[in-house]
């Protein structure tokens, strides 16, 4: 966007903007996909939802004059989301002195694949309350870097994750929960569109109770921000956890909570996924070709090309083999396949 810092992810800039009009409140945007940002089934769906929230921010932005924080944003994910142009229509349903209300539709294709909607809200003085604490962890320098497979996770490259307890997906473990420390490759800072790429980052927390993987999509994604960004992003590095309320019925209630390196909440986040049985591989993708190859690669504002992967070095885990750690990419993958 113009004026954004070099940092902002997936805002539509001048660079991949290739129509933008403004008609009342409704602002039309036409943005290309960045290929380093797939995932098993197509784009990662933290990474659409964060452009869903840039194409909100910026249409309500362009009205106002002023950038107002985002509280909450939740997103619908209809189909996958493939390499072609994404056309975003972004509309203000309410416009107040203090909350405003936007909302967002995303087409590919001339097929809609993801709706979104979001509150922006003014700060103002009111009691405070912190009721979730960040769980013990140990730092993330102290704790190994877990590689996902680049050839079914080509997202994953952007990110550095560092598990902060013992459960690994596929781990077999006890309890439906993975805690984790996250960062982008890139160092960036981390602002509200950042927390919603972490937000979905991490597999499915049901993956640290299982051995074999099996696909689990996510049908919707809520995230809620708290005012701990109000003086400005954090810094690079967010403590997430994600674990499994409930599961039944081909369907599952996740729950996540980011946390700032010195313990400050940054936002709470819902998924419902989809439980399915069976396992198929994706379309147009083939597990078995090494990471990193020429369909793989692609750049985006402010990211560097897509790097091959590298020997793990020491104190760093290997990436599962390409059997395993299929459930780790399936995990971003969108409805509608």
């Amino acid at each position: 966007m113009p004026g954004s810092a070099p940092h902002s992810l997936g805002t539509p800039s001048n660079a991949d903007t290739t129509n933008r009009t403004s008609v009342w409140s409704e602002t039309d945007t036409t943005l290309g996909i960045d290929r380093s940002w797939m995932s098993w089934y197509g784009a990662h769906g933290g990474y659409v939802a964060a452009l869903a929230l840039a194409a909100m921010r910026e249409d309500l932005a362009g009205r106002t004059g002023k950038r107002v924080p985002v509280r909450t944003m939740g997103a619908h994910f209809l189909a996958p989301v493939d390499g072609r142009p994404l056309h975003l229509t972004a509309k203000v349903l309410r416009e107040g002195r203090r909350t405003s209300m936007s909302s967002v539709t995303a087409v590919q294709g001339g097929a809609p694949v993801l709706t979104a909607s979001a509150v922006f809200g003014r700060g103002g003085s009111g009691p405070a309350y912190a009721g979730l604490p960040a769980p013990a962890a140990p730092g993330p320098d102290a704790c190994p870097q877990l590689t996902l497979p680049r050839a079914l996770a080509a997202f994953a490259a952007h990110l550095e994750i560092h598990p902060a307890d013992d459960a690994r997906p596929l781990g077999g473990g006890e309890r439906a929960e993975l805690l984790a420390w996250i960062g982008f490759a890139d160092r960036r800072p981390l602002d509200a569109q950042t927390l919603v790429v972490l937000a979905d980052a991490l597999p499915p927390a049901l993956y640290a109770v299982w051995t074999v993987p099996r696909p689990v999509p996510t049908a919707e994604l809520t995230v809620h921000f708290t005012d701990a960004l109000s003086s400005g992003p954090a810094q690079q590095w967010a403590l997430v956890r994600i674990s499994t309320e409930h599961a039944g019925s081909g369907w599952a209630i996740e729950n996540s909570a980011i946390w700032s390196t010195d313990g400050r909440l940054l936002a709470l986040a819902r998924q419902a996924r989809a439980v399915r049985e069976g396992f198929q591989t994706a379309r147009g993708t083939d597990p078995t070709r090494p990471a990193g190859t020429s369909a793989d690669r692609g750049t985006m504002p402010g990211d560097g090309p897509l790097r091959r992967p590298t020997a793990p070095s020491h104190g760093q885990e290997a990436a599962a083999p390409a059997s395993d750690a299929t459930a780790e990419s399936i995990s971003q993958q969108e409805m509608g396949d």
